[in-house]
């Protein structure tokens, strides 16, 4: 029997289609209002068309769940739809002009049921990528733990021997007793592991009752019992285990009076086990669906990008020296107005608003977006020839972040949405873009259209526009090559002339590509979708080769340039 929207685990794999009569192309988007997903194309059409225009269309996993039909105890014809806020109970229209409920506030049943859902999707979540799979890494710990001790206790058995060796008959007995010893504490400490071991197990077999209680939870039979059921559940924490304190063997002194000495001394130390340390539990906000304060800021950012619009030309605010580099290749911005630039032979300067130097470290040489600055403040930056992306923390501190394995990471960028980072790397024959959430973890590879064709050839500059598309500058290819979040194609951009040469690239808050043209040394404007706006930065506004552009929250635009190692900020939205 198939199983229903509601019974499916949030990371089942299934194939999504589109709700429009006669369209089977792959379901990416929801209509809160008709309760409907559609593909890319109908919802384009769906927000053209008059009737349907001003309906609530989102990316699917951002949907509203549909309120199952229940009808209300107290009035059979009518559905409960709204929820009383004062009794916290769910009640239908006619309801509200009764005197139980008669000034009362309501709010819509829909919204508070797709809310409780969300919130049982988030204690499976925690389950299954938290509880569980910690558990799991203390099973390990506890099983080498046992080897551990099976070796550590055969060694003490070894020189035992060895001991014995030269009192042999004088020593036998007392010998014996010490392995006696030795099998006794062995025991003992085995079966407190193996206890441990029973403890994580049962604590496993409960998580997995518990996934299936939260299933139940979901079944739309009853909407009062998701929200009680909520409130009275809560998941125990994981057991306490602790670590085996193994006993140490002293040698003994040959001696004949003295043969306990001579053979050496078991010691069970009085010692409290220490405590396993569980990594705590992190939060991927990414994965959460946008509460009503997030759509609201999301609503505040779009009024924001309402007000901007394109001055009628660049404006020069401000410029000044790098020092201890060579040419800017590459401009990161931090937090605080700190600056990041690197130039083609690996330095890599911090400086402040004055220009004045904070920090300098030596890395990889090249033409590339190499570095970015993640929203906790962070600097990562790629090694290619070491093959991996390392992190400096704010107290100057140097980790290995991610390793690439063998590609080659070039270029770099840390998604103001999400926090996830996108990187453009290649091999030899191939190349990519391969997407890690803020941990590190791999979750997605960009790499062919859907024809099975390359994307890329050298993806030496990468951004992220407002609505999440991937925007890559590939110079090997001339081209700027543009794929949605999903990872599917969008389109290109070849410049405006026979050759073009892209470099640094980046986007601004009302969704423009900002791209710098290698051949024409200008920078070029375009819209969201590639479509070519103007030459926004030419040698007339004091611009000579530039290879790097990166835009403020003040939306400024800061410029590199190849010759030089001086920075120039201008202002071209009003």
């Amino acid at each position: 029997m198939a199983l229903s929207e509601s019974q499916v685990p949030p990371d089942a794999q299934h194939y999504l289609v589109c709700g429009t009569e006669d369209c089977e192309r792959n379901c990416q988007f929801y209509c809160n209002d008709c309760h409907q997903p559609l593909c890319e194309q109908c919802r384009d059409e769906h927000q053209k068309n008059k009737k349907t225009k001003s309906h609530e269309v989102v990316p699917y996993k951002q949907r509203k769940r549909q309120l199952p039909v229940e009808k209300c105890k107290i009035h059979p014809t009518k559905e409960m739809v709204l929820l009383c806020e004062e009794c916290q109970i769910p009640i239908c229209y006619k309801c509200t002009a009764t005197k139980e409920h008669r000034g009362h506030a309501f709010t819509d049943l829909e919204i508070d049921f797709d809310e409780k859902v969300s919130l049982c999707y988030e204690e499976i979540a925690k389950i299954r990528n938290y509880f569980e799979p910690t558990s799991q890494d203390l099973k390990k710990d506890i099983a080498g733990d046992v080897t551990e001790i099976k070796k550590i206790m055969e060694a003490i058995r070894t020189s035992m021997k060895a001991e014995a060796e030269s009192v042999k008959k004088v020593i036998n007995t007392v010998t014996s007793e010490n392995i006696k010893q030795v099998d006794k504490i062995e025991k003992s400490l085995l079966e407190s592991l193996n206890d441990q071991n029973q403890k994580i197990d049962d604590y496993i077999n409960y998580l997995n009752d518990l996934i299936q209680t939260y299933y139940g939870y979901l079944s739309p039979s009853n909407i009062d019992q998701i929200r009680l059921n909520l409130k009275s559940e809560s998941i125990r924490p994981i057991p306490i285990t602790s670590k085996p304190v193994l006993p140490v063997f002293t040698a003994g002194q040959y001696s004949r009076e003295d043969v306990a000495k001579l053979l050496g001394i078991i010691t069970d130390p009085n010692t409290k086990p220490e405590n396993r340390k569980i990594k705590p539990m992190e939060t991927d906000s990414t994965q959460l669906k946008p509460t009503q304060k997030q759509r609201k800021q999301d609503r505040e950012k779009s009024d924001v990008k309402q007000t901007l619009s394109l001055s009628s030309s660049a404006t020069k605010v401000r410029e000044y020296t790098v020092p201890d580099v060579d040419r800017v290749s590459h401009i990161s911005l931090g937090k605080s107005g700190r600056l990041w630039v690197s130039d083609m032979y690996g330095n890599l300067v911090q400086t402040d608003q004055q220009g004045n130097q904070l920090q300098q470290i030596q890395t990889s040489r090249g033409y590339e977006g190499y570095h970015t600055v993640t929203q906790d403040g962070d600097l990562i930056y790629t090694d290619k020839y070491n093959k991996v992306i390392n992190r400096i923390t704010q107290n100057n501190t140097i980790t290995e972040f991610i390793k690439t394995g063998g590609w080659i990471p070039l270029s770099i960028h840390s998604s103001h949405i999400n926090g996830d980072i996108l990187v453009g790397m290649k091999t030899e024959e191939e190349a990519k873009v391969t997407r890690y959430n803020k941990t590190g973890s791999e979750i997605q590879n960009i790499q062919r259209d859907n024809k099975g064709q390359a994307l890329y050839s050298t993806p030496h500059y990468i951004t992220e526009n407002i609505n999440g598309d991937v925007c890559v500058s590939d110079y090997r290819k001339n081209s700027v090559v543009v794929m949605n979040k999903s990872g599917q194609y969008r389109f290109s951009y070849t410049g405006q002339r026979s050759r073009f040469e892209p470099y640094g690239i980046c986007t601004d808050v009302v969704g423009h590509i900002l791209v710098c043209d290698g051949i024409s040394n200008t920078v070029h404007l375009l819209d969201q979708d590639g479509q070519f706006l103007s030459l926004l930065l030419t040698s007339q506004q004091g611009v000579e080769y530039p290879r790097s552009v990166c835009v403020d929250d003040e939306n400024n635009l800061w410029v590199g340039q190849l010759f030089t190692n001086t920075v120039i900020v201008y202002k071209y939205l009003q």
